[in-house]
């Protein structure tokens, strides 16, 4: 196992790096300039008039429908030929040079800045998976927990340094000789992908493939695919974790992606309040990140999932009621105490259930997980939208997948899926 601490420093770095995709582009900012730059009436596409809240969130389960699908493939693929490495740096310059591009897309140009931001998420998503399969070369055990969740509390502060950056340019446009707000925006979007190439570097650099494995499975036909689906039936554990993982992150992605939208056109706050509100949650959720993982080292990783997971349904119970300022950016908090150990353990937990020698494989599950979760959330979210016109009932709605994840998870025996995955029961075909 690589125990090199300047690669576990450079896998955190790359966390600080792409978060600046998550707040900025993902999150607070373009969510916010895409509903401004659409036209009043809606989107026009496909023959109808589409609301902008709506086809923001088809847009977002599109990207992460297409990374689901060449997923597990492209996992099996770095296990055989050791590539993780080149895999990460390729989609991370897609997804560096589509948020640059950002750059480009000027009012009544909604659907330039939906597509571009179509190939920038896939990139994201796609990078993530690579990115995520280290974590059993660098560490195990209570060690993984402690380094995912090192790696979250970076990506917060990485993720709210750009963000607040951003935000300076945005607001203070005049200052820096900046005409408007929206030009301001796109300079900050150009900005954005430069500071995820930036700090990326040090990942490209340091991190270490493990030999390739040639026995690891291929999956390249269907029978692949059903093979690898009977290998997944076959731990119960493993497979009950990865279902449950799908529910409640469907929630929390849900929430990441719709929030700034849903403030916006529900509540009607301005974009100084948006964003200052997410800059709150990325300073809080750094130390409330480092705190949950010590919380695990006393509860176990399992317990404290289940907990955040209770102040999720909850949170989802009251966005649905809140109407001023103030309960938006009461939300905001209890987001930020919850967000980053939530999604850090679950990573940690995760790498625990898998056979070490198969990890890009098996995270590229872990990643369709994921991606469903951005496509599910969003398609539902959005259909609500679209069918009642109601953005409170479609926000409620989000409730089911948090109490669906706590269900199953509490299900899962995680000492009897570690002893399978170190006893290697999964084998290599």
């Amino acid at each position: 196992m690589n125990r090199d601490p300047r690669a576990a420093t450079a896998w955190c770095l790359y966390d600080w790096a792409n978060s600046a995709f998550a707040t900025v582009v993902l999150s607070a900012v373009l969510p916010v300039y895409f509903a401004a730059i659409a036209p009043p009436g809606g989107i026009p596409f496909l023959a109808r008039t589409v609301p902008a809240t709506a086809f923001w969130s088809y847009t977002v389960a599109a990207s992460m429908l297409l990374v689901a699908v060449v997923a597990p493939a492209l996992g099996s693929l770095a296990d055989r030929r050791a590539v993780k490495k080149p895999l990460l740096i390729a989609f991370t310059l897609t997804g560096t040079l589509a948020t640059a591009l950002l750059v480009l897309a000027g009012r009544g140009e909604a659907l330039l800045a939906a597509g571009l931001f179509l190939v920038a998420n896939i990139g994201f998503a796609a990078g993530n998976i690579f990115y995520n399969a280290f974590l059993p070369d660098l560490a195990s055990g209570s060690e993984a927990d402690r380094l995912s969740s090192r790696a979250y509390a970076w990506g917060y502060i990485g993720g709210g340094i750009a963000l607040a950056l951003v935000f300076l340019l945005i607001e203070g446009h005049a200052r820096f000789g900046i005409a408007d707000k929206g030009t301001a925006t796109r300079i900050g979007f150009l900005f954005t992908g430069a500071w995820w190439l930036l700090f990326a570097l040090p990942a490209f650099r340091l991190l270490r493939e493990g030999p390739p494995r040639p026995g690891a499975g291929r999956l390249q036909t269907p029978a692949d695919y059903l093979r690898l689906g009977r290998e997944l039936a076959g731990n119960r554990d493993l497979l009950r974790f990865l279902v449950a993982f799908l529910f409640y992150n469907d929630g929390i992605q849900t929430i990441i992606a719709v929030a700034a939208i849903f403030a916006s056109v529900e509540l009607g706050l301005d974009t100084g309040a948006i964003l200052g509100c997410y800059l709150m949650i990325q300073f809080l959720a750094m130390p409330a990140t480092l705190i949950t993982g010590r919380l695990a080292e006393r509860w176990g990783a399992k317990r404290t999932v289940l907990a955040t997971l209770a102040v999720f349904t909850a949170i989802t119970v009251y966005a649905a009621t809140m109407t001023t300022t103030l309960e938006f950016w009461l939300l905001g908090l209890l987001v930020a105490l919850v967000l980053g150990g939530s999604q850090a353990l679950s990573r940690s937990l995760y790498a625990s259930l898998v056979p070490p020698a198969r990890s890009a494989e098996f995270f590229s599950f872990f990643a369709i997980s994921t991606k469903f979760a951005s496509i599910l959330g969003p398609l539902l979210f959005a259909l609500l939208i679209d069918l009642t016109g109601s953005n409170r009932l479609a926000i409620l709605s989000l409730a089911v997948f948090f109490v669906a994840g706590i269900w199953l998870l509490a299900g899962v025996d995680v000492e009897r899926g570690r002893t399978r995955a170190g006893a290697s029961v999964i084998e290599s075909p």
